[in-house]
């Protein structure tokens, strides 16, 4: 009997294709050509049309600078971004995300959370009848 491993990430055989366009003749395109390949969604906000603020990104992560930080959680993934190190801002802090080639079409926000894990104590003297009876060492 075969043992079953699980992982978050499929295996990927071979090289990586979206939509089966291989990466290297995404980045040659443009974004209206890839707009074509993205869903819905993602497709309208593009034929739409960028803001200015999203054609300064675009500009940045075009020219590869280092260290590109943004408050634009709602920028698609684009190819030209892949492979590039971005801190993208939560509501308090940049969250350092690499992009990968398997983020495509995706928003930058859904990379970093805004909200964290809750770790809840123990409940408080008094804050329950039975408490008041609970040692206090």
């Amino acid at each position: 009997m075969a043992k079953k491993t699980s992982s978050k990430l499929p295996k990927r055989k071979g090289e990586f294709t979206y939509r089966g366009q291989k990466i290297e003749d995404l980045q040659k395109m443009s974004i209206d050509e890839f707009a074509v390949l993205v869903p819905s969604r993602q497709r309208r906000k593009i034929n739409r049309g960028f803001s200015e603020e999203h054609k300064k990104l675009l500009n940045k992560v075009r020219n590869k600078n280092e260290n590109i930080r943004t408050h634009l959680r709602d920028m698609i993934v684009v190819p030209d971004m892949v492979g590039l190190k971005m801190g993208i801002h939560n509501g308090k802090e940049y969250v350092p995300v690499e992009i990968i080639a398997e983020m495509l079409g995706h928003y930058l926000g859904e990379y970093a959370l805004t909200r964290g894990r809750v770790n809840h104590g123990a409940a408080g003297v008094g804050a329950t009848k039975s408490s008041k009876f609970v040692p206090l060492k």
